[in-house]
């Protein structure tokens, strides 16, 4: 979004809310903060030190793939502009209506077919193989895309196609091809997304760190009669100055945070509000998540302080729940009993936790490895997945804490830690 000079946020106004000072993490005390800020008017970016994602980490993805497709029996992996064509390829492509896609054979090197006027843009984009079929305007690119199955050998069996290709180019394959049969690519995709190398998680840690200090941003601006969409422009302005690129930032007050998704109704801050902060930036592609709950400008009621500790109670317990060789859905019966046994529920019910205790996330906010129950996949080193139960009551307020963690040989570990005291956010 465009920011207004509004904002941006001074570094010294912010120095003791953050500890990010000249773009450098720090755990001093807020008065320590205070004595070194500068009269730089911005943030500086945390980034410095970002390593991307190789050319050889990609070619190992891409093999990986491969010995998938062999083992499955399928010929070919077939992706066209998203997610999954980033992760293999890094190439980034607007998903027109004009056909460009990418061929990951069981055996060779991969191949691309693409419209014939962008075929020398695409090929500046190229950083793994060199097969580039154009089609022209008046041709058929499905057709070129049979041509191309043809051509590595794929003359019979199965073909998969990713998930995310949409309907027109399956299909126009499949009747250019019908002599294949066609399956989902999950078996092939979702093995490798899931399971982050130690490149794809320092990215995923810097990210988060981002969103942390951005959010500590927010809270110090804080102030009675603002919008969420103020709160909203102040956090994304802050992710972007420390060198993420601002994905969302939703902010609710008062009745409103009771919806885990916000609401229409218009809301300005007043004392004693409850205030949720659902934020997330990406860097290099990858992706944060956290949500922060606190009160403004008062002392939180008995009733906010209760909930509030539930919602600190059942996010360690989701957490204590998720060891390695567990089910995905342990971890939501984990953080959701405590709530149910609260008298909240049971299951999804309103008052309570509406939706599933956490998500995947990787390159998409969202990706496989859902925290919900009838998941019975396993949980292995490398997954990460978000812990974010809600306890949500309409008429009143919501509360969710969620914090993303990485699985290790040892059991989860935070990328942000979560927060000690409805006061102290962040440890």
């Amino acid at each position: 979004m465009s920011l207004k000079r509004r904002d941006f946020i001074s570094l010294s106004a912010v120095a003791a809310a953050t500890g990010v000072v000249a773009g450098i993490s720090s755990c001093s005390s807020p008065d320590k903060s205070k004595e070194t800020a500068t009269t730089d008017n911005k943030l500086q970016p945390i980034t410095a030190d970002v390593v991307p994602i190789s050319v050889q980490e990609r070619e190992a993805r891409i093999a990986k793939a491969q010995r998938l497709l062999t083992e499955q029996k399928m010929g070919a992996l077939i992706l066209e502009s998203g997610t999954s064509l980033e992760y293999f390829t890094g190439i980034s492509w607007w998903p027109s209506e004009r056909t460009m896609a990418a061929i990951i054979p069981a055996q060779g090197d991969i191949k691309y077919v693409c419209p014939g006027f962008e075929e020398a843009r695409f090929r500046e984009l190229i950083k793994i193989g060199k097969d580039v079929y154009a089609w022209q305007e008046d041709e058929s690119p499905y057709k070129l895309i049979a041509n191309v199955l043809k051509d590595a050998g794929i003359t019979s069996g199965t073909v998969a196609i990713e998930e995310r290709v949409r309907f027109f180019i399956a299909d126009g394959i499949r009747k250019e091809a019908p002599h294949l049969n066609y399956v989902s690519g999950d078996p092939v995709t979702i093995p490798c997304r899931i399971i982050k190398s130690a490149t794809e998680l320092a990215l995923m840690q810097k990210a988060s760190d981002i969103t942390v200090a951005a959010i500590k941003v927010g809270i110090s601006q804080l102030k009675e009669g603002m919008s969420p969409g103020d709160l909203s422009s102040i956090i994304n302005a802050a992710q972007g100055q420390l060198g993420g690129e601002p994905d969302f930032a939703l902010c609710l007050f008062g009745e409103a945070s009771a919806f885990p998704h916000g609401t229409t109704q218009p809301r300005k801050l007043k004392k004693g509000d409850i205030v949720l902060m659902d934020c997330g930036c990406r860097v290099q592609g990858y992706c944060s998540d956290i949500t922060r709950t606190t009160v403004f400008g008062a002392a939180p009621t008995k009733r906010q302080q209760e909930i509030w500790t539930l919602e600190q109670q059942s996010q360690a317990a989701g957490f204590a729940a998720a060891k390695i060789g567990a089910a995905c859905e342990e971890v939501d019966a984990a953080a959701r009993k405590v709530i149910t046994d609260a008298g909240f529920g049971p299951g999804y019910k309103l008052p309570g936790l509406p939706h599933r205790t956490g998500h995947g996330i990787g390159m998409d906010g969202h990706e496989w490895g859902n925290m919900v129950k009838g998941n019975k996949q396993l949980l292995e080193p490398g997954m990460c997945f978000s812990i974010e139960p809600t306890i949500s009551i309409v008429g009143e307020f919501g509360v969710r804490f969620e914090d993303c963690v990485y699985m290790t040989a040892d059991g989860p570990k935070w990328f942000s830690q979560p927060a000690k005291s409805i006061d102290e956010l962040f440890s």
